[in-house]
């Protein structure tokens, strides 16, 4: 794996990582039914989280965020040993995340448009996905579809 591609990669995981903690505090406050921790009069984020939009098909959104960051730190740190990711990692990261900002995205317009209240941790965890995205753009881009373990 050359240098560029393994600065990226250390970069992915720590946002990862940042994503996840995010993701599981607010999968906490939604099952525990506690109060976030939102600075007063930035955003609100009992009403975006208690929302009928906080969930799909019955799942919290905060639990498919979760998920999400998992599969990507575990895509990430298996793809220079397991042979199928060696090849396909990037390509599979790329489509997880272009699938979180479109989700992301979709969640923020929810946010602004129809609740009209913001949540912090929402937005965070949309920017730390935004940035993944890119990054695995940048990766495609220099031609990065097979992980070689150096």
């Amino acid at each position: 794996m050359n240098q560029s591609i393994n600065k990226l990669r250390l970069v992915s995981i720590i946002l990862s990582i940042a994503g996840l903690v995010d993701a599981l505090y607010l999968t906490w406050i939604k099952f525990t039914n506690n109060y976030s921790l939102c600075i007063q009069g930035v955003g609100n984020c009992e009403s975006v989280n208690t929302s009928s939009y906080a969930e799909v098909m019955g799942i919290p959104v905060a639990v498919l965020g979760a998920g999400t960051y998992l599969l990507i730190i575990m895509i990430l740190l298996s793809e220079s040993r397991i042979g199928h990711l060696k090849s396909n990692a990037t390509l599979y990261l790329f489509g997880i995340t272009l699938i979180g900002v479109l989700f992301s995205a979709y969640l923020t317009f929810i946010e602004v448009a129809v609740l009209k209240n913001i949540c912090p941790y929402c937005v965070v965890s949309a920017i730390l996905m935004t940035v993944l995205f890119i990054l695995s753009i940048v990766r495609l881009s220099q031609g990065q579809t097979e992980i070689n373990p150096e």
